[in-house]
Parts: structure tokens; C-alpha cells; sequence
């Protein structure tokens, strides 16, 4: 127990210890500037200076346009062209299809396999378009006596509507 507090008293010592820093000029000796200092305190310094250092870095990366030159951050502008490319190669495949139809269709028309007095050109572009997915929309049980429920209550709490009556 005592050689821990041997221990311990010499590090507070040596933490604690005033010391002076002193910066000369070499050629006439004059103290340019003098401080006095432990090691705490320089521990202590090194440790907020290097915490400010590291927020300040990591601020200006989040927040300002230099963080599009770190590998795997990609400008704003590269993300709207992205966004625009992807949604006019999406319209570009859909009109593609309804041409594709519409060629088939006329195909058909030359070979001989259709008749030509049944061709219709709406027939051919719905016909090449994709029918969305049929949900079912009907009420349930539960659904329905809640309905009644609402619509029962509405015609038993109307407002009564007063009369003027003028004199």
C-alpha cells in the first residue's frame, strides 16, 4: 500500500513540478519570452488543442464543398445528373416498348397474319403497356360496422339549429 502512494506522490510530483520555458535570442541573450509551466498544463493544452484541431478538420469536411475531393463523397451536381439520367433512361425504355409493340404489330399487318381491318394503332401501345396490379379495395366486416357506427352517430349528434324569432 505504501509503495502505491510512494508511486502516486512521485507522479504528482513530476505532473505538478514548476518548470520555466524560456526562448532566448542566440546572438544577444535577450529573453524574448518566458513562461512557466508543468506538465499538467501542457498535457492539458496538447489535449484541447488537439481536440480543437480535430473538430475544426472534421467541420470544414461536412460542411463545405472540399469534401467532394475525399474518395467516395460525390458532388451534389453529379447527384442531380444521376437522378436526371435515371429517370429519362426510364422513360426512353417505356417509349422503346410501345415502338417495339407498334413494329410487331405492323409486322403482323405485312406478313399477312393480321387483318388490316383490325389493326388499331391504341390497341398497340395499350397492348405493349404494363396493367398495374389490381388491389383489393373492398371494405371488411370490421370495416364496414365502424361506417355505420360514424354515420349513426353524425345523424344523432347534429347540431340543433336555433330559430331567430323577431319581434
Amino acid at each position: 500500500m505504501s509503495e502505491n502512494r510512494l508511486k502516486r506522490r512521485k507522479l504528482h510530483n513530476k505532473l505538478f513540478t514548476k518548470n520555466r520555458l524560456v526562448i532566448l535570442n542566440e546572438e544577444t541573450f535577450e529573453e524574448l519570452f518566458s513562461f512557466k509551466l508543468n506538465l499538467m498544463n501542457v498535457f492539458i493544452f496538447g489535449t484541447i488543442g488537439a481536440i480543437l484541431l480535430i473538430s475544426f478538420t472534421t467541420y470544414i469536411i461536412a460542411f463545405t464543398p472540399l469534401r467532394e475531393f475525399i474518395p467516395g463523397y460525390s458532388s451534389s451536381k453529379l447527384k442531380k445528373d444521376a437522378t436526371e439520367l435515371a429517370l429519362k433512361s426510364d422513360s426512353l425504355t417505356l417509349a422503346l416498348k410501345k415502338n417495339e409493340a407498334y413494329i410487331k404489330s405492323i409486322q403482323k399487318v405485312l406478313t399477312g397474319e393480321l387483318e388490316y381491318a383490325k389493326f388499331n394503332k391504341d390497341s398497340i401501345l395499350t397492348s405493349g403497356e404494363e396493367a398495374p396490379s389490381r388491389l383489393d379495395m373492398t371494405a371488411s366486416r370490421e370495416e364496414l360496422k365502424l361506417r355505420n357506427e360514424v354515420a349513426n352517430e353524425e345523424k344523432t349528434n347534429l347540431p340543433k339549429v336555433k330559430k331567430n324569432t323577431q319581434k
